[in-house]
């Protein structure tokens, strides 16, 4: 298990709430197919390797200029796990999936976004 915890120490001087961003205290791997977070507004989001994969942001999965998803999901094996996870600046988070693809970048805002869909 790999826990990485105070992801960001990034101090604002927005005073507003609302400005404030919505950051990972806590990332932990909790097997080779399971990732949870816990963020800053004290919730906590669990992801599955094949269902990260399957939502993959990279230009590969998703065409740059419409938007529309070029990945077939029927493709992605539900068995699929994480070959390594890497901490992309102070931003996001680059998966390397046991079927090879590693191009996606997963901001954590995205990260946060997918979480609030289901």
């Amino acid at each position: 298990m790999i826990v990485i915890t105070n992801v960001s120490h990034h101090q604002s001087n927005f005073t507003d709430h609302r400005l404030k961003m919505i950051e990972p205290r806590q990332i932990i791997e909790e097997s080779d197919s399971e990732l949870s977070i816990n963020w800053s507004d004290e919730t906590e989001t669990k992801y599955v390797a094949s269902v990260l994969r399957r939502m993959c942001p990279c230009a590969g999965c998703v065409n740059e200029w419409t938007g529309e998803k070029i990945l077939k999901t029927e493709n992605v094996a539900e068995d699929l796990s994480f070959a390594s996870i890497s901490i992309v600046g102070r931003y996001a988070l680059n998966f390397h999936f046991s079927d090879g693809h590693d191009t996606g970048i997963y901001s954590f805002q995205y990260l946060k976004n997918l979480a609030e869909k289901n």
